[in-house]
């Protein structure tokens, strides 16, 4: 009795495994049955992803025109780094959630100023007893730019019968590259640009051997 018991469990043991064995071997059969189908799925998805949300392509013209080459001698002094947020709306009336679009746009610039050493002229320079006259040219601002990979559109609402003015996002960054040169000169760039001029020739004179100098 005990001996077919034993019998008995071992053939039970003996047909968990095989079919555990079956079981695997038509799951991995099956896995590759529908791997060509999931494979031609998975490529339509993509295909069909591409043609929803296309990834736009560049083509520089490979012909390049220099029109003008100029030598320069600019002596930058100082760099604002200004960030300004803009409104720029249109047909805000009556008639606004129908037809008008406005947008938000958060604007990161720099503005860059110094002093222009091609101005400064050999009579702005002379050497009296010793003692060497500086006539620097005026500071003036060489640079205002938005930095377009920092700058963003933070919101944008359109009326319900209108897509939007497509100039409305140009017009607010060549507002807001304004507004970023106009804070700079009220904060006083030019008058610092001036200073850290004349702090800078100071030590270059000095290291030519002009132990006194003075800015006119």
């Amino acid at each position: 009795m005990k001996k077919f018991i034993l019998w008995l469990l071992g053939a039970i043991c003996l047909l968990v495994v095989i079919g555990l064995g079956m079981a695997l071997a038509f799951r991995s059969f099956t896995q590759q049955a529908l791997a060509p189908i999931t494979d031609t799925t998975s490529t339509l998805q993509t295909q069909v992803a591409r043609v929803l949300n296309p990834t736009p392509t560049i083509l520089p013209d490979p012909v390049t025109i220099i029109n003008e080459v100029c030598s320069l001698a600019r002596l930058e002094t100082i760099q604002y780094s200004v960030e300004k947020i803009i409104t720029a709306e249109v047909g805000q009336e009556v008639f606004g959630p129908l037809f008008g679009d406005r947008l938000l746009f958060v604007a990161h610039g720099t503005v860059i100023a110094g002093v222009d050493l091609n101005k400064l002229e050999t009579s702005a320079l002379n050497l009296n007893e010793g003692v060497l006259m500086v006539r620097l040219p005026d500071a003036e601002i060489f640079i205002t730019a938005v930095y377009n990979e920092k700058s963003y559109v933070y919101d944008r609402q359109t009326g319900l019968f209108t897509k939007g003015e497509q100039d409305l996002e140009t017009l607010a960054r060549q507002a807001a590259e304004e507004e970023i040169h106009q804070a700079a000169l009220d904060d006083g760039i030019l008058d610092q640009a001036s200073v850290n001029a004349e702090a800078y020739l100071l030590k270059l004179f000095g290291t030519l051997g002009f132990e006194n100098v003075i800015f006119e």
